[in-house]
């Protein structure tokens, strides 16, 4: 995924927490910053309750820096799923 410096960008994935999921980011900080992370509900009753998590970063220093999102259970050691994302920022232009 390509981005600028200073630039935010979004990434969406989807959580069921009827089940416990959550998505747990993790990133150096030293290159990226995490500036909000909602959970809209899509579907949601006494049974149910999943939808869209959606994180917004952006990127604090030019470079490569990898971006790990493990979908993880309360009950569980290991993670369920997991999700890499290679983020490239640029230095905006004329900087």
């Amino acid at each position: 995924m390509a981005t600028t410096v200073d630039r935010p960008f979004v990434i969406h994935l989807w959580e069921d927490r009827t089940r416990g999921e959550q998505w747990v980011p993790s990133y150096d900080a030293k290159g990226l910053a995490l500036l909000s992370d909602e959970f809209l509900c899509i579907a949601s009753n006494n049974a149910v309750e999943n939808g869209q998590r959606t994180f917004e970063f952006k990127a604090v220093t030019p470079g490569v820096h990898l971006l790990v999102f493990e979908k993880r259970m309360g009950w569980k050691f290991t993670a369920e799923d997991r999700r890499v994302f290679r983020i490239e920022a640029a230095n905006q232009l004329g900087s």
